[in-house]
């Protein structure tokens, strides 16, 4: 078995979590969109939510929910 250092620094705390980090990935990965999620999707929309809520709000990714509004032609509100 070959000698592994410790973990130091930004690695130390990841390393320190554990299993931490794995819960927070979210749940719907890869999963296709379903027609009520696309439809809370708009109706967030245009309340003016910004990308990080939508994402929190839909337990999906920034990136997934970014790719899907983009895909239906949905604008995504800027926080300023």
């Amino acid at each position: 078995m070959a000698y592994e250092r410790p973990a130091t620094g930004r690695h130390a705390a990841i390393a320190r979590q554990g299993n931490a980090v794995s819960k927070e990935r979210f749940e719907r990965h890869r999963e296709p969109w379903r027609a009520d999620e696309l439809a809370k999707l708009k109706t967030l929309t245009g309340k003016g939510m910004a990308l990080k809520a939508l994402a929190k709000a839909l337990n999906r990714s920034e990136e997934s929910v970014r790719d899907r509004a983009r895909q239906d032609g949905i604008t995504i509100a800027k926080l300023r």
